[in-house]
């Protein structure tokens, strides 16, 4: 693989722009979503006891408990982090030579912090692929404790790449095979795409023409997907350049449909981000080849790109040959069409993953080998003096101990689609993988594991009243369907958390989400915090003494119904039963989620409160308002224009 300083550096500026996209996002919905008045109090999950604070720290480790110090309390210490992640964002994006390991660190662990505290509604693989991506960065990034000199490229930064590589490895390979260990129906029958443009949670405008698209490209899409997700990953670590860069554009085409049909908040620039590891500083405009001789380039390097050349096409071959055989991909000349069909059975398939697991593992170790072999190699024949070579070849043999353990924890998750490979795992690698949990640092992936809403989504409308013989009115959210002739929403990459836990509260009961509950007692209570999370309030002047929630059916209109509408529904059934204040007046006692205001005694005197918590408050009350997609916009577009020019 050529120089990658440039490559490096996109990767850490992509890093730094999705911690600002998702510090903003979060900051926009503290207040309706951890506020002491909002769905899932913050605080409940940090009680106040007679514990020593580092006792606790130990236990739960979060910078919010220590923000009581400076005058914070657990909001305003959310609203705290955020604001300073933000910040440190903006700072990275700007500058090159503040994107240094001390910074990322100090994002990763702002994010960690509110991690924490963010329970059902932080609980996203995206969130814990953040925190995996952010640990990375820190690795990857440089110790650059000097500001006022250019951060140099190091032997050992195309290991931490490699890292890079294998976590979108595992995270693209898992997420093709969990859809057809799933034994989902709709993936297995190359149906999947017939429902899923609908039955996403967010989708885009987009997302009704191609659900328009004729079936028999639906299907051939199903199957792309599975040629992009399983076999295009291992061609990451491939040693020829043409095939890395087309597993490259494979995997971008991919995240692009995804980003213009599907509201996926930052995950898809996530994963755009790791593919920048698959590049080079020649791709990025830099030519490695200048230092060639004129033999070298006459000669050697004509064989090896022959040689080159020809794997590329028998691989580009292979791939074509695997399509047609295990899909059944054959060309209707009379309709136009491509069919296909899975040519194998569910057994052949697990019995493949459980042959092909093992090699997975000896393919990453070998790889790996060869790239710290090859950093190690370059310590030793640099032109620089002895002390130099030495302090290179000591961080060289650092970060290959740090990559050995992180490559090591990460078979746990990596193995979890096979039970056979799981269970070969050596005992003691278990062990080092759950000393490590608590930080998050390796996760397993899956995502579209199974599709919902075959023959219709599942949505959820909230309804209040005043008396219920009057009638009702429902609550219009902000981006989920509700209103059948509202658009849908470009909203990415803003996460608007509430409308996403809306569509998994549609796919169970109330009963389990009880989130859900605290909800419906914010809106009977009229709750602001809670109501700006929603995009219309029919009730302005006070709440209502009722509320209700049905389920509907949703599906997307077609072309050439006389519907203008984007959406119809049919078959509405009670979700939760009609309550008021007092029938969940017992549950939120016992929840946790009123609070008590203590009023302070005549003559007591209050505490004033701190810097931190003054600026905080203006902050909060400055832009606090603003819609997360616009808060993000508006600090977006300055950073890159900003960043062109330092």
């Amino acid at each position: 693989m050529g120089k990658i300083a440039l490559t490096k550096d996109a990767l850490l500026w992509c890093m730094s722009a999705i911690y600002l996209f998702a510090f903003v996002s979060l900051y926009s919905q503290i207040p309706g979503l951890y506020g002491d008045n909002g769905i899932l109090p913050a605080r409940l999950v940090l009680p106040v006891d007679s514990k020593p604070e580092l006792k606790k720290f130990q236990h739960q480790p979060t910078l919010l408990w220590l923000l009581p110090a400076i005058g914070l309390d657990v909001p305003n210490g959310m609203d705290f982090i955020c604001i300073l992640g933000a910040a440190i964002s903006l700072i990275c994006m700007i500058s090159r030579r503040m994107r240094d390991a001390f910074m990322f660190a100090a994002l990763w662990f702002l994010y960690f912090s509110v991690y924490q505290v963010g329970q059902t509604f932080l609980w996203f693989q995206w969130d814990i692929l953040l925190l995996e991506t952010g640990f990375l960065t820190i690795l990857l990034a440089p110790m650059h404790l000097f500001k006022w000199r250019d951060p140099v490229c190091r032997h050992h930064d195309s290991i931490m790449m490699w890292l890079m590589k294998w976590l979108l490895f595992r995270l693209m390979f898992a997420s093709g095979v969990v859809k057809l260990t799933s034994m989902c129906p709709t993936w297995w029958g190359l149906t999947a795409l017939d429902w899923h443009y609908e039955s996403q949670c967010i989708p885009t405008p987009l997302a009704w023409y191609a659900h328009q698209l004729p079936e028999w490209f639906q299907r051939l899409s199903v199957v792309m997907t599975y040629v992009i997700e399983i076999l295009l990953p291992f061609l990451f670590f491939s040693p020829i350049r043409n095939l890395r860069l087309f597993a490259f554009f494979g995997q971008i085409l991919l995240q692009v449909l995804i980003i213009i049909t599907g509201n996926y908040n930052f995950f898809n620039l996530l994963t755009i981000a790791l593919c920048i590891s698959l590049l080079d500083d020649q791709f990025l405009g830099r030519n490695n080849n200048k230092n060639l001789s004129a033999n070298q380039s006459s000669l050697m390097s004509r064989l090896m790109s022959r040689l080159s050349t020809t794997i590329s096409l028998v691989t580009y071959a292979g791939m074509v040959y695997a399509m047609v055989k295990y899909f059944k991909l054959t060309i209707n000349t009379k309709q136009y069409t491509v069919e296909s069909e899975i040519a194998f059975t569910s057994d052949e398939f697990f019995e493949a993953i459980q042959v092909a697991m093992p090699y997975t593992i000896g393919f990453g170790i070998a790889s790996l080998a060869l790239e710290v072999l090859s950093a190690l190699w370059r310590c030793l024949s640099e032109d620089s003096g002895f002390f130099n070579k030495l302090w290179s070849l000591f961080q060289c043999l650092i970060m290959t101990f740090a990559a050995v353990g992180m490559f090591t924890i990460s078979l746990v998750p990596h193995c979890v689609v096979d039970r056979t490979a799981y269970h070969n795992l050596w005992p003691e690698i278990h062990k080092m993988k759950e000393s490590t949990d608590f930080l998050h640092l390796t996760h397993s992936y899956g995502l579209f594991r199974r599709m919902t809403g075959v023959g219709g989504r599942p949505e959820v409308i909230i309804e209040g009243s005043y008396y219920p013989e009057s009638g009702w009115k429902p609550y219009e959210f902000m981006y989920k369907p509700g209103n059948l002739s509202a658009m849908p929403p470009f909203v990415a990459p803003h996460q608007p958390r509430l409308d996403w836990q809306m569509w998994f509260a549609a796919l169970g009961s109330y009963e389990h989400n009880k989130w859900f509950v605290n909800l419906i007692y914010r809106l009977l209570d009229g709750q602001q915090e809670v109501l700006d999370l929603i995009a219309h309030n029919p009730f302005e002047n006070k709440p209502p003494k009722y509320v209700r929630a049905k389920l509907y059916h949703y599906s997307y209109t077609k072309f050439g119904d006389t519907n203008a509408d984007w959406w119809k529904r049919w078959n509405a059934q009670e979700y939760l039963p009609t309550v008021n204040k007092d029938n969940l007046m017992e549950y939120v006692r016992k929840s946790g989620i009123i609070k008590k205001v203590k009023k302070p005694k005549k003559g007591e005197v209050t505490e004033e409160p701190t810097l931190a918590k003054e600026v905080t408050v203006q902050i909060r009350e400055l832009i606090g308002h603003l819609p997360g997609p616009t808060l993000i916009c508006s600090l977006f577009i300055p950073a890159v224009i900003m960043s062109y020019f330092f």
